[in-house]
């Protein structure tokens, strides 16, 4: 069964364990090489076994199911880490994942159930179901970029404005954007009308009240 998915099960709860392992380890293209009965022994039997897939228990003895996921996967990255939970509590979950866990199963889940989700882990993907989506995205999501300022302007003459606020003359700017004198004068003359202000020094004040002109 060398091209089998290796698997260790984590969990205190022997009847639990062990009947996982009697449901998967028969199923062509499963192994369950190790079994543990706290975090602790997780740990140590996934760096003896070195299994592809790790089920782990989130309530153990010794050391509770995160704190081995986070041993685990920092020893062995390419391993996959399915939590095991009560329900879908999000603060667990989220805390699991942090740790570098691939997604989680419920207690009571479906064989077929069990056996997508370690597929699934084990090919790459993770695993989570669709009530915890928008929050699973809330934090693995990059931080959503800052609304510009002045969001009339185009990218363009928000560019010529920051400049403008940093003190360059037209002439300067004409040369640093590679642009022509006549169209650096066209484009102030649409920011002053845009933004509604008196002069250059009005533009200027406004700009860097906004925080442009900092460049340098």
């Amino acid at each position: 069964m060398s091209d089998a998915i290796r698997l260790l099960i984590a969990d205190d709860h022997p009847v639990f364990r062990d009947g996982l392992a009697s449901l998967l380890d028969p199923l062509p293209g499963f192994e369950v090489v190790a079994r543990a009965s706290d975090g602790a022994e997780a740990v140590t039997q996934a760096q003896e076994h070195r299994p592809d897939v790790v089920i782990m228990d989130v309530q153990m003895p010794v050391m509770n199911g995160i704190d081995a996921t986070r041993a685990i996967v920092a020893a062995r990255p390419q391993v996959g880490v399915l939590v095991l939970t009560m329900g879908e509590d999000d603060g667990t979950v989220l805390s699991a994942l942090r740790a570098g866990a691939r997604g989680y199963l419920r207690k009571g889940a479906e064989q077929d159930e069990i056996v997508r989700a370690v597929s699934t882990v084990h090919g790459g993907g993770v695993v989570f179901g669709a009530s915890l989506a928008a929050r699973i995205a809330e934090v693995l999501a990059p931080a959503a970029r800052p609304e510009r300022p002045f969001p009339e302007l185009t990218e363009r003459e928000t560019e010529i404005l920051d400049l403008i606020a940093a003190g360059r003359n037209n002439g300067q700017i004409a040369q640093q954007l590679f642009l022509s004198p006549k169209t650096i004068r066209n484009n102030i003359t649409s920011i002053l009308a845009k933004l509604q202000a008196t002069d250059r020094a009005d533009v200027i004040i406004r700009a860097r009240d906004a925080g442009l002109g900092r460049g340098d």
